[in-house]
This record gives structure tokens, sequence and C-alpha cells, in this order.
């Protein structure tokens, strides 16, 4: 039997290798397909227009003039700053809490729990085009619009998924914790502040990312709600961009587009590691 099992050890340690090999091919590929427009917009970003018309694979000359034009002759720098407070702002408000939301399903007893966390799930099958026109009209009333409110106090609200997210991952954090606050005069704040918080990092940080990508990306919030150009966040900034010229100039936008996309991937590649672990454990525990 030990002998039978090592063969079978064997063999299957020659799968995994061939096997890891067609991974690797399979990532390199991937890789190339995805990885191809993010060259093309650098690439683009540092040439003349005259050679974007060309359709040049690689510049022959570097350009970096066209990024001291796009923050010279646009606010950029002012639509970076308001983009990054407000985003900032919405992803510390949607993880807070989400957080406190998903706690309460996941740690307290309430009659009917089930069928409101089944509801609060259902609100994702929504499409936003239904509630865009209820949300404004009650925003107008309220005397927001042309103001970041409507984009920031909603997500002081939670957000289903988010709430999805991280009640997997505290369903997967041991009970015998919770009963040990109780023993020793602790409520259910201590316990959600001193033990799930600081144990929910990775979660937390999932959720704070997923918001932070949502929010930086928008285009369809500050299109309906923000006016007043000094208020515009770099998605509706690029757009302007595009209309201050009589044609589209490729190299200058896709510089525009390349110094926007600098903060997400900053912000993934020192995140990455809790992203991934957060992700990995709320979708194998609970």
């Amino acid at each position: 039997m030990e002998l039978a099992a090592r063969k079978k050890t064997f063999k299957y340690g020659e799968l995994s290798v061939t096997g890891k090999v067609f991974v690797y091919i399979l990532l390199l590929l991937g890789l190339c397909l995805f990885g191809f427009p993010v060259y093309w917009m650098i690439s683009t970003s540092l040439q003349t227009l005259g050679q974007v018309h060309q359709q040049l694979m690689f510049p022959k000359t570097f350009q970096w003039d066209n990024y001291k034009e796009v923050f010279g002759t646009h606010p950029m720098g002012m639509y970076l700053w308001n983009t990054s407070w407000y985003t900032f702002l919405s992803m510390f408000g949607a993880a807070f809490s989400s957080s406190l939301v998903a706690f309460a399903f996941a740690r307290l007893r309430a009659r009917g729990s089930t069928v409101l966390f089944a509801l609060i799930l259902s609100t994702m099958m929504i499409p936003g085009q239904v509630t865009m026109i209820p949300q404004y009209l009650i925003f107008n009333k309220l005397g927001w619009i042309d103001s970041y409110l409507p984009l920031i106090i909603p997500s002081f609200g939670a957000s289903a998924f988010l709430i999805f997210l991280l009640r997997q991952f505290y369903l997967g954090i041991p009970k015998e914790l919770d009963e040990a606050v109780k023993i020793d005069g602790g409520g259910y704040f201590t316990m959600y502040f001193r033990i799930i918080l600081p144990l929910s990092i990775p979660a937390i940080a999932t959720a704070g990312i997923m918001e932070f990508m949502y929010r930086w990306n928008d285009l369809m919030g500050p299109l309906i709600y923000l006016s007043t150009q000094t208020k515009y966040p770099l998605s509706l900034g690029l757009a302007a961009f595009r209309g201050a010229y009589g044609t589209t100039p490729w190299n200058l936008l896709m510089a525009a587009s390349f110094v926007a996309v600098i903060p997400p991937l900053t912000l993934f590649f020192f995140a990455q590691k809790y992203f991934i672990q957060g992700i990995v454990i709320s979708a194998t525990k609970g």
C-alpha cells in the first residue's frame, strides 16, 4: 500500500510540474492580452500626434512634454485632488458601515435576520437605472445638487455586496472569542472593536479596495450631480479634456489617462496581499 501510494504521489508530482508549466503559459498569454492596452496607452502618451496617426507600436522619440502639457494647460492636479479626497472618504464610509452591518448579521441573533439578509442581497439585482431618477429627485429636494454629498453620504449606508463579503469572513471567526468577551463583561461593541475588527483587516482592506476602484472610476454619478468644473473628478475631467480640442489629441489624452491610473495601480500593488487573502478567506469560510 505504501509503495502504491508513493507511485501515485510520484505520478501526481509529474503531472503537477506539467500543470505548472501549462498554468504559467496561460498566465503569460493572459499578461500579454491584458497588458497590451496598458502598453499602448503608455506608448501613445510618449508620441507626437503625427506618430499616433501612423499607428506606431513604439515611439520614435519620447515626448515627455506631453505630461507637462497635460498639467500645464488642464487642471489635472485639481482633478486628482477632487477624486482623491472624495474617493477615500467614500471608501472609509462604505467599508466601516458595511462591516458593522455584516457583524450584526454574523453575530447578533434576531428574528427575521435571514429574510432581511436575503432582502439586502436582492437589491444587487436592481439595475442602477431604476433608482437613478428617484435618487436625483430626493437629492434635489435636499439641495445637494452640484455638491459631493450625493456621492459621499450614500456610501455611509453600507453596500450589499460588501455586507455579504464581510459577513462570510466574520462567520469564519470562532465564536468562542465572543463567549470570552461576554465572560469578561464586554458587550457587542467591545466584541467588534477589540476582537472582530483586528482579525478582519484583510477582508476590510478588500472591501476598501473594491470601493476605491468603483469611486475612482465612477463617471455616471459625478456626471449627474456635478456641474461646476472646479468640482470635477478625473472621470469628468478626462471627458472635458476631449472636448477642449477640435480633434481628439490621443497622445495627450493617453498621458492624462496614465496619470489617472497610477494611484489605483499603486494601491493595488501595495495592498494585493490583503486583497487576495481577504477574497480567498471570504470565499472559503462560512
